[in-house]
């Protein structure tokens, strides 16, 4: 148990109660939890949504129709986020442990050396007993640069600081065979080994009206932290003890992880989830049985199309033919340049194997 890593990662309709405001009968006793648990060597981190809820409360928005324009949701979450971070503070310090703020953009993660700063920050407040309470600066961020849910945020923290384990601390209990809250047959997934087409299609959409995530957010993170080999885990926020048991290892929600997975390295991991992608290419299913089972690289000559304005050793996407997602990898030209290859054999490699994740 001593020195393992936990990210938990707290929803909007988890942290926000039904009053606008932080709800202090879930918070007291997860950082009790917490208090605990870091007394057995474990190290904390928290991603907490919640900031733009608490702000449209304190601006008297929060009884009605979530606002869409973006400087009202700036402004919302400026408001917010003091009551969110003072709140974590003030409940830690009934502890005796100190709490720190980190905002983060993926105009942050987007570039390497800032993404390296980041997570030399959080791990030298770890080795000072402090616990990291993350968020996405939703005041400055817009959507060209927004993370957009905080579950790949949780997952791009993970995957920066080397986390053991993830905790999504969700409004429902994992992963089901079907949305159960429309279908009395579904059934609680506990444990998810490989991802698949079923997996995927048994995501629905948008949970609660404060949140901005879903479960289809929620399999994206777990796609990335199994090829990361971090596990992931889904539960219900409210479950007493829910942190507890998934530290421990004992069931709860649902558990995603590869046993077969072999991790990602560092470089790998920020081509994974730190770098925003700057364009896609569609690959046949040749090229995508290559890079999946024979570790390839890619090449023009198994590239459909693309889509995007990129230069060489920006982030692309790699789909299929059915729009899937395949893997990410590090451009080795421009988007011109490309268009201009497609399809054609002996042009030069496109993507590295050595700058290529696979999902």
């Amino acid at each position: 148990m001593a020195g393992k890593r936990v990210v938990i990662k707290i929803g909007s309709s988890t942290i926000v109660g039904d009053d606008g405001h932080v709800n202090a009968r879930f918070l007291g006793p997860l950082v009790s939890e917490l208090h605990a648990l870091i007394n057995e060597g474990v190290e904390p981190i928290i991603v907490s949504s919640g900031s733009i809820a608490l702000g449209l409360e304190v601006l008297g928005m929060g009884g009605g129709e979530r606002p869409n324009d973006m400087p009202t949701l700036q402004a919302a979450a400026a408001v917010g986020q003091v009551e969110l971070i003072n709140a974590y503070k003030e409940t830690f310090g009934c502890f005796g442990i100190e709490a720190a703020q980190v905002l983060i953009t993926r105009a942050t993660t987007g570039e390497r050396e800032s993404y390296l700063h980041a997570r030399d920050t959080m791990e030298r407040l770890l080795s000072l007993g402090v616990v990291p309470v993350v968020n996405e600066n939703d005041t400055i961020a817009v959507d060209e640069i927004r993370f957009g849910d905080n579950d790949s945020l949780a997952a791009t923290v993970a995957t920066s600081i080397n986390a053991d384990l993830v905790i999504l601390l969700s409004d429902i209990d994992g992963l089901y065979t079907a949305d159960p809250r429309s279908n009395k047959d579904a059934e609680l997934l506990e444990r998810v080994g490989k991802m698949s087409e079923e997996i995927e299609a048994s995501a629905g959409g948008v949970g609660s009206r404060r949140g901005t995530g879903g479960m289809v957010t929620k399999i994206a993170a777990a796609r990335i932290l199994m090829a990361a080999g971090i596990p992931m885990v889904i539960c219900e926020g409210h479950r007493p003890h829910a942190v507890t048991d998934a530290v421990h290892g004992e069931h709860v929600g649902t558990t995603f992880f590869d046993e077969e997975s072999s991790g990602l390295h560092a470089r790998k991991s920020w081509i994974a989830l730190g770098g925003k992608p700057k364009g896609s290419v569609t690959c046949d299913d040749g090229a995508c049985e290559a890079l999946r089972k024979r570790g390839s690289s890619l090449l023009p000559v198994g590239i459909t199309a693309c889509t995007g304005s990129f230069q060489a050793g920006d982030v692309v996407n790699i789909v299929d033919t059915e729009g899937r997602m395949v893997g990410r990898g590090l451009a080795g030209y421009n988007s011109t340049e490309l268009a201009g290859n497609l399809r054609k054999h002996g042009a030069p490699q496109f993507i590295n194997r050595d700058q290529l994740v696979i999902f």
